[in-house]
C-alpha cells in the first residue's frame, strides 16, 4: 500500500494504476484526538492498522483521482528525528576524501524543518559553494524501539520512502550543512512495509536533469535497514514517525539554478524536485561569519 498527503492534508492511497483513493475522513480513528503532528504521521503513531482497515472492498467506494495529477505534499513533514548514515555504501567512500566509513562515523541528525516535498524547490544558500543531491532509501518507524536486536529489527518499520540529502560542502558539521530549510526532501508518498518484505534488494537511481548520476541496490550498503535500526536504537528511543536516510551511493554532484532532480526507487515510485539559487549570498556574506583567521 502506498500511502500519502495531497493538498490541505489530505490522506490518499495511491492504487494499482496509479489512482488514488481519498481516505480523508475514513479512518477508524479520530485523528483530533491524537497528539501533535500531521494526519498521516498521527495515524502512524496510534498504530492504525491500514491493510486492516482499508481493504480493497472499502477502497473501492471511495472517490479517486489520478496521482499524477495531485499535489502531493511531505508524507511526514516534520518528522520527530531524521537520522543519517554517512558513507554507507563502499563505492561513495571511494570518492570521498578519507576512507572512514558508517563504522568510524555513527550516525548524524537532519533539522525536522529541512523537509519539503515531491515537485518543490530546494533553495541554495551560498552563491559559491557547491551544494550536492545524495539519493536515498529511507525508513520510518512504525514502532518505538529501543535496544532493538537487528534480527527484530524489520518489525518495527511502518514503511519506505524516496529522501533527497542535500548536502553544502564546507567545514562545518554534517548536521548544519545538510539542515537548511528545503534540504529534505521526501516523498511522493509511502509505501508500506508489507509491500516490501526484503529492502536489501531495491534499485536506486537518480538523475539530474535527465542524466544518471546514481545507480545502485539496496544490497550494497555496509549497514543494512535492520542493522541501522539496531544502531540508532542503541543510542536513542525510536518513535513512531520518525525517518532513517539510509545512506547515498556514488555519484554525488553539484547543484545548480534551474535543475530537477529525479530519484526513483523499486516498489516506492519517483520524488521529484526543482533547484534554485535564488536568493543565494557569498559564502563570505553569511550571517556570524568573523573573516578568517
Amino acid at each position: 500500500m502506498r500511502i500519502g498527503v495531497f493538498a490541505e492534508g489530505r490522506t490518499a492511497v495511491v492504487l494499482d494504476g496509479d489512482d488514488a483513493a481519498d481516505i480523508h475522513g475514513r479512518a477508524a480513528v479520530d485523528v483530533s484526538e491524537l497528539t501533535g503532528g500531521e494526519p498521516l504521521h498521527r495515524l502512524i503513531e496510534h498504530g492504525y492498522d491500514f491493510a486492516a482497515e482499508l481493504t480493497r472492498e472499502r477502497l473501492a467506494d471511495l472517490p479517486r483521482r489520478a496521482a499524477a495529477g495531485l499535489d502531493w505534499k511531505p508524507p511526514l513533514p516534520r518528522p520527530g528525528k531524521i537520522m543519517g548514515a554517512p558513507a554507507n555504501y563502499y563505492d561513495h567512500v571511494d570518492e570521498m576524501p578519507d576512507s572512514a566509513t558508517i563504522v568510524d562515523w555513527g550516525l548524524f541528525l537532519k533539522a525536522p524543518t529541512s523537509v519539503t516535498g515531491h515537485r518543490s524547490t530546494i533553495r541554495l544558500p551560498w552563491s559559491d559553494k557547491r551544494t550536492d543531491q545524495e539519493g536515498e532509501l529511507a525508513v520510518v518507524i512504525g514502532k518505538t524501539a529501543r535496544h532493538v536486536d537487528p534480527k527484530d529489527a524489520l518489525d518495527h518499520i511502518f514503511g519506505y520512502t524516496c529522501v533527497l540529502d542535500i548536502t553544502v560542502r564546507s567545514t562545518e558539521d554534517r548536521s548544519l550543512r545538510k539542515s537548511f530549510d528545503t534540504f529534505t526532501p521526501i516523498g511522493p508518498w509511502i509505501t508500506t512495509a508489507d509491500e516490501i518484505p526484503d529492502p536489501s534488494a531495491l534499485e536506486l537511481r537518480c538523475s539530474v536533469n535527465g542524466v544518471l548520476r546514481q545507480h545502485t541496490s539496496t544490497s550494497k550498503l555496509i549497514y543494512g535497514v535492520g542493522e541501522l535500526i539496531a544502531y540508532a536504537s542503541a543510542a536513542m528511543t525510536l518513535h513512531p514517525g520518525d525517518v532513517i536516510a539510509t545512506g547515498t551511493p556514488a555519484g554525488v554532484g553539484p547543484l545548480s539554478d534551474g535543475d530537477t532532480i529525479s530519484l526513483t526507487i523499486d516498489r516506492i515510485g519517483t520524488l521529484e524536485v526543482a533547484v534554485s539559487a535564488d536568493g543565494a549570498i557569498p559564502y563570505l556574506d553569511r550571517p556570524g561569519h568573523k573573516g578568517e583567521r
